[in-house]
């Protein structure tokens, strides 16, 4: 980059990149298509590069130039290229020429250490010249910003310069991608810039132990095809001709050229054989300490700087030796490395996450244990102020739990009981070593909840020391009292207890430990409840937290197993058919009267927590693919069972349906869309929908114009009732337009939601409810039931059963939105899959309710001629009055 850095255009060709630009990006490291050009190196750098990076070292972009110009001076053979090269390519260029507007995924899974991050990049650079490519380096925490500089790189240049950014997210959370994608189309409906070809293509690149992944996903796995091996023998003898004995050492290169050889491995870690567990100098530990962190957390270091001051202490002669030189005869398997010229202070870890395992196992087998080497981590470099990235890895290592796996699929919020550390040291040494390692990372770090808090778990999950699991739940709320997770912990610790109370306790002991459990669940739910307020001064939480509404449920359910199954009076009790004083001394006696108000309540908080959940299961779920685990609906169905004794699905015809209808309505809960997600046919569906017509117009003066004097309701009635007006109010196909103001309902209906709602579901998927079918008055209402359909990606559309029941209603994209055109004016509406919204254009599409309003599911073009529109003038801005499309809430 003799002259300044340059950017691909989109017609070929490369533009200047100003300072300004920049430092516009400084949460991307962008890889300019003249990187490195012109430039002159010493040779000493490179080959201390092309070195650290066969030794184990992560790849930096000058690796991928010193490949390349060996390449084309015929001096060395190309990078290699794994198996995964080409369909990834082929997967990013696929993407690209559709020439659509928009945002695309591409996937990478890889096994630690079996070169993934390297393919990645490797991709990047020899694509360098097409895409305007970049690795995100900053936190993905603050998505809004990360977006403002995508849509910079993207933009830069004048419009006809514009060019697709590949965006390399290495080993980011899931939630990640979709909110960027969002996150950029805000951005750039803001600036109001109409894009002519894919904004960005994010290359997701995720190191896992993998399970299940789609035929789609690109794999590294850690093993060898032939073909590999060819090209990795072939590069093993270059590599011994270019550096002697030397390539002996290239460990990273060397466990893939063996096809990650146990062996190899054994072999390269034999030096630990020496070790004695009644001698272990600095240089032992060190090895150990590392050894330890690399292998429980992917990607984690220490900076050098900490590993020389652990011999601050020491009135050493060799006080001025390098690292390497302390380090011997383990230095061959350590790897020092500068990863980024903007930090200060080279990294240290080991040569390759196999290696470190191996370490690990040899040491433990000669008495250095997971558990001691874990203390000495504490001890050693936790004694003062500890660097934040430091506290993250300690973090992880003791306290990040792994997701269940059900047949190679990993199960959404359902994870294993503790870290793999803590799981190993429980295997492999005993439980009390467990204890002993939380408990010093608890006393370590006075003002972290989250140690405590894990403590606590293993005392009352293996331990089943409640007394202790209650002492230190309590300790981890009171490092962070307003943290609702964390609260969550002493509840369970309660919960736990009653559960395992064993046979026939006495009714006074359940009842007390009952209502430790339901007050610190209630203190829980309102730690939720604070979390979600808007008062500027704090973050508010995207996640409601809804574990102390269930957990209140649980131990409802288990109070009410273990009473009644001592006595079937209890029953009656509980449910409130019979005063408790009536049958006192059947019970137990006077010292029963204490929990008087106790029991007295638990009926009516029961409805309560019953009725959020049958709202919360019904309008929304975890997100567009994955459902709520089956036993949130399980408990809570038992419990309302229980207590309030009237079946959840209230009745098996439609009659039974509208009386309660009738009840539902009247106290505004979930009512209608509740109680039809139950399972109904098509007969009892069209019997319960017109005694829902019946039902809602007598709660208006039994009279349509008596309705209509009532619209637009206020933004306080419950957002049912909006659902249901309008449903009524929304013209039928026969109809060119309605006689209510749509804009006006929908936007009362939104603002209904957001008062009672959003805080609740914002984080969530927001299901479809109704449709809107083919046919006049209540005929055309299609509720989802009689769809049977999965949501996540708008196939059931393409079923013409579906589609001769469904009404395509006609509308428009602009600026990033969707209106349903009605009687010639546009009614905003939001989008199912946002990723329809990039091109400004007629349209048509399937119009779903959702508890905000109405949604368009499977939105299509339609040609521009037969609308008789031009995109010019769709592509104008907006200024007609609408609702907010959701996004993100």
């Amino acid at each position: 980059m003799a002259h300044g850095p340059t950017l691909s255009a989109n017609r070929g060709g490369e533009i200047p990149v100003g300072s300004e630009i920049r430092d516009s990006v400084s949460r991307l490291d962008v890889l300019y298509a003249n990187q490195f050009e012109g430039e002159s190196f010493d040779r000493n750098l490179l080959e201390e590069t092309e070195e650290n990076f066969y030794r184990g070292a992560p790849p930096q972009w000058l690796n991928f130039h010193i490949s390349e110009q060996a390449k084309s001076d015929d001096t060395g053979a190309p990078f290699i290229k794994r198996d995964g090269y080409d369909t990834l390519v082929d997967q990013i260029l696929k993407n690209q020429e559709r020439k659509h507007p928009g945002i695309s995924t591409v996937k990478l899974f890889h096994q630690p250490g079996c070169g993934g991050t390297t393919l990645a990049m490797q991709v990047l650079w020899d694509l360098r010249k097409t895409f305007r490519c970049a690795v995100l380096t900053g936190s993905s925490s603050d998505i809004t910003e990360v977006a403002k500089e995508v849509v910079c790189l993207f933009t830069a240049g004048s419009g006809d310069h514009q060019n697709t950014v590949l965006l390399l997210l290495n080993d980011e959370p899931n939630s990640v991608s979709p909110s960027l994608e969002e996150n950029i189309m805000m951005e750039m409906a803001e600036l109001k810039v109409v894009p002519n070809m894919p904004v960005a293509i994010l290359l997701s690149c995720v190191r896992k132990d993998l399970g299940q992944v789609f035929i789609r996903d690109v794999v590294l796995r850690d093993f060898l095809s032939d073909t590999e091996k060819q090209k990795f023998a072939e590069k093993k003898e270059e590599l011994s001709r270019k550096y002697s004995d030397k390539h002996e050492q290239f460990h990273g290169f060397n466990i893939m050229q063996t096809n990650f050889s146990q062996d190899y491995i054994k072999q390269a870690c034999a030096v630990f054989s020496t070790v004695r567990k009644d001698r272990k100098p600095l240089k032992t530990q060190l090895a150990a300490l590392l050894s330890l962190l690399n292998a429980y957390v992917p990607g984690s270091y220490l900076l050098e700087s900490q590993c020389l001051d652990l011999w601050k202490c020491q009135n050493s002669i060799h006080r001025d030796l390098l690292l390497e030189e302390r380090m011997k005869p383990f230095s061959h398997l350590i790897i020092t490395f500068q990863q980024d010229k903007t930090q200060c202070g080279k990294k240290v870890r080991m040569a390759h996450p196999m290696i470190a395992q191996c370490c690990t196992e040899l040491m433990a087998e000669v008495g250095l244990t997971r558990s001691e080497t874990a203390r000495n981590l504490l001890t050693c470099l936790c004694k003062d102020e500890v660097p934040p990235f430091l506290l993250g890895f300690v973090k992880d290592m003791l306290t990040k739990r792994k997701p269940k796996e059900n047949n190679g699929a990993k199960m959404k919020e359902d994870l294993g009981r503790f870290s793999r550390l803590i799981l190993d040291i429980q295997k492999k040494e005993d439980k009390s070593k467990c204890v002993s390692v939380l408990k010093m990372a608890s006393k370590t770090f006075v003002q972290n909840p989250f140690f405590p808090q894990a403590l606590a778990r293993f005392y009352y999950i293996e331990l089943k020391d409640y007394k202790l699991a209650e002492m230190w739940a309590k300790t981890a709320k009171q490092r962070d009292p307003h943290n609702s997770f964390v609260a969550d912990t002493l509840g369970q610790v309660y919960k736990n207890h009653l559960m395992n109370m064993g046979f026939s306790p006495n009714p006074a002991d359940v009842l007390q430990l009952a209502k430790k459990a339901i007050e610190a669940f209630k203190h829980e739910e309102q730690l939720a409840e604070n979390d979600m307020k808007e008062d500027g001064n704090t973050n508010v939480s995207r996640v409601f937290n809804a574990r102390g509404m269930f957990g209140y449920l649980q131990v409802c359910n288990c109070v009410f197993d273990q009473l009644v199954s001592q006595k079937e009076t209890w029953e009656g009790v509980l449910t409130k058919n019979v005063s408790m004083a009536s049958v006192l001394e059947s019970l137990g006696g006077n010292e029963l009267l204490r929990f008087n108000d106790l029991i007295r309540s638990l009926r009516p908080e029961v409805e309560k927590r019953c009725a959020f959940y049958e709202k919360y299961l019904t309008y929304s779920k975890v997100d567009r693919e994955n459902d709520d685990p089956a036993y949130i609906d399980r408990d809570v169905s038992e419990c309302f069972r229980k207590y309030v004794r009237v079946s959840k699905h209230v009745a098996q015809n439609g009659a039974g349906f509208i009386q309660k209808l009738q009840q539902n309505l009247a106290d505004t809960s979930a009512g209608v869309p509740s109680c039809l997600e139950r399972e109904y046919n098509e007969s009892e569906l069209k019997e319960i929908t017109t005694g829902w017509e019946e039902i809602f117009l007598q709660s208006f003066c039994e009279s349509l114009t008596a309705l209509r004097q009532q619209i637009p309701l206020s933004p306080s009635d419950a957002p049912e009732l909006h659902l249901v007006t309008l449903l009524l109010c929304w013209p039928s196909d026969s109809e060119d337009k309605g006689v209510f103001d749509l804009r006006q309902l929908i936007q009362c209906m939104q603002r209904s939601y957001e008062h009672a709602y959003k805080k609740y579901f914002k984080s969530r998927y927001l299901r479809p409810l109704f449709f809107i079918g083919k046919g006049r008055d209540l005929s055309r209402i299609v509720h989802r039931k009689v769809l049977q359909s999965d949501w996540s990606d708008e196939t059931i559309f393409q079923d013409p059963m579906v589609q001769e029941r469904l009404l395509q209603v006609e509308g428009v994209v602009k600026n990033y939105r969707v209106f349903a055109t009605v009687g010639g004016k546009d009614i905003e509406v939001d989008a199912n899959q946002r990723k329809s919204l990039w091109k400004p254009r007629q349209v048509s599409f399937y119009l779903g309710f959702t508890i905000r309003g109405p949604v368009a599911f499977c939105i299509k073009t339609k040609s521009s001629e037969k609308a008789g529109i031009s995109e010019h003038d769709i592509s104008k801005p907006d200024t007609s009055p609408g609702t907010d499309a959701a996004r993100g809430s």
